[in-house]
């Protein structure tokens, strides 16, 4: 299966084109409002394969159906072994919030996600979605994967408990948004398509046009 974080602003998806040539299912959560067919997961859903288990988390602020999904290998243990935070939860920052929603809207519900995400322990593993050279963290670290607890410890927008300091930290300092982000999740919601003749490559934004 093909298990989608969120639509993004900054480049176009090719996961629809390898779930159609795989044949896997697409995985989105279901407040996505994606506009073609896909397999809607909802906070607490689970995805098995073998013995791993991928519990969705529905971790709004990044997008508002930003997912998460916790991994545990039943094989071993029933406590969560990792967890694929996406935009939620970097290595060093939190994710930005003002590319789908507004910026203390987004920052508001990443609050309550972040808050939620302190509750796992400190050995789980964090697989980010991003590391250092993205723009989409104002401190990442070049390291690609970290722990809860080493983020607990050092990360200093997680260690940020109270809602209304963290929001005030993410109001602070907005990185520009990618050029047509708008125009960029409308192909990836399926409400507007692009012009790339290869559509196993992601597309660039300029090659884009918007359906009727």
């Amino acid at each position: 299966m093909i298990v989608r974080h969120y639509l993004h602003t900054d480049h176009v998806s090719t996961g629809r084109a390898l779930a159609a040539a795989s044949g896997a299912p697409y995985v989105l959560h279901a407040s996505a409002g994606a506009r073609y067919p896909f397999h809607a997961v909802r906070d607490r859903d689970s995805l098995s394969l073998g013995n791993v288990t991928a519990t969705v988390w529905h971790a709004p602020g990044h997008t508002p159906e930003h997912l998460a999904p916790v991994v545990t290998d039943r094989a071993r243990a029933e406590e969560p072994w990792l967890i694929f935070t996406g935009h939620t939860l970097m290595v060093g920052d939190l994710g930005p919030t003002e590319l789908a929603a507004s910026t203390e809207e987004g920052a508001r519900a990443l609050a309550a996600s972040a808050a939620r995400l302190r509750t796992l322990s400190d050995f789980v593993q964090v697989l980010p979605g991003a590391f250092s050279g993205s723009v989409c963290g104002r401190g990442l670290s070049g390291n690609p994967f970290s722990t809860i607890g080493f983020e607990r410890r050092f990360n200093r927008a997680f260690r940020v408990t109270d809602t209304g300091a963290l929001v005030a930290m993410m109001l602070q300092d907005i990185p520009p948004r990618p050029p047509r982000a708008a125009d960029t999740r409308a192909v990836n919601m399926g409400v507007a398509q692009h012009t790339h003749s290869d559509s196993t490559h992601d597309a660039r934004p300029d090659t884009m046009q918007t359906s009727p």
